[in-house]
């Protein structure tokens, strides 16, 4: 379970957010020119969303059981008034925005120079029940990936080499992956070199991206004639599997993916706070990288 440093340690950042978020957005709100009443919540909005992160760290696999027998019953003491369960679902869904502010302002990491870039996929509901789903109906669509196919979205994620997310993008499935590459907002704190699959593989973006003063290195197809690379980006290229190590545990971890989500701001809620879980890891997938004169070493530590 989760230990009650690792609490402390997460409403303590959230709360101090909450702090800055909720005075500049009451100055940002415009005015309708009526009274409304303006009663203070059971539980406050750093409580709500402390809640939300702790169970992508926690191991339960449904939020119900966690919030009714793991927060309500052993948490007493760090959450004393807690609401019902379908009080706190709607709380936790219409928190969304400083949810993603939080992880836009607090929980990214700074670039190196050496970044990693994939996509996963992010299956909504199984194969055979696609024709019956009604909750993503007209916003989920079917892709397909190395592990065939699939219903939902794509998840695009950026790293360094200290295992750290440095930016994230949601597209529908049938998305090419080399589009979000080619959006400046999700490039606008990278530099250096960017590695990615064969799935990168472009003249196009290589050439939009070196203008942009980004080096994009990828792997070649085996019927291309090879090419000049230096040895750094070839062993570099090779430890781009501490990104696949990260997706492996943004989903089976911190559970970005499930099929039991009941309406669109659930899904981005759950996917967003996994995201600021993930960041809380003491251990994260990483490459130490050591430069000398004579040689470079690469080694990678999980």
């Amino acid at each position: 379970m989760i230990s009650k440093d690792k609490i402390t340690e997460i409403f303590c950042s959230i709360d101090d957010f909450c702090k800055v978020f909720e005075p500049a957005l009451t100055k940002k709100l415009i005015s309708d020119g009526k009274k409304h009443r303006n009663r203070a919540f059971k539980m406050s909005k750093s409580e709500i969303l402390t809640i939300t992160v702790l169970f992508h760290l926690s191991g339960h696999r449904t939020f119900k059981h966690f919030y009714k027998f793991y927060i309500q019953v052993h948490l007493k003491n760090e959450f004393p008034e807690t609401v019902s369960y379908n009080r706190f679902v709607e709380l936790m869904q219409s928190n969304m925005l400083p949810l993603v502010l939080y992880l836009k302002t607090c929980c990214l990491g700074e670039c190196t120079g050496i970044s990693f870039v994939d996509s996963t996929p992010l299956r909504v509901c199984k194969n055979k029940r696609i024709r019956a789903n009604k909750v993503f109906e007209g916003i989920a669509t079917t892709g397909k990936s190395t592990m065939g196919w699939f219903y939902g979205f794509k998840l695009h994620i950026i790293v360094n080499d200290k295992g750290e997310i440095l930016d994230f993008m949601i597209t529908q499935a049938n998305v090419d992956d080399r589009t979000p590459l080619k959006s400046e907002n999700f490039l606008k704190k990278i530099m250096g070199s960017i590695y990615g699959d064969k799935g990168y593989l472009s003249k196009e973006l290589s050439s939009l991206l070196f203008d942009q003063g980004l080096h994009l290195i990828t792997g070649i197809r085996n019927n291309m004639k090879n090419v000049l690379m230096t040895m750094r980006d070839k062993i570099l290229l090779r430890k781009r599997s501490v990104i696949e190590t990260i997706n492996d545990q943004l989903k089976n971890i911190c559970q970005a993916e499930h099929s039991r989500h009941r309406s669109f701001s659930n899904f981005i809620t759950n996917l967003v706070a996994s995201i600021i879980a993930y960041s809380f890891q003491e251990k994260k997938p990483s490459i130490k990288f050591e430069t000398n004169t004579q040689t470079s070493q690469i080694a990678l530590f999980y």
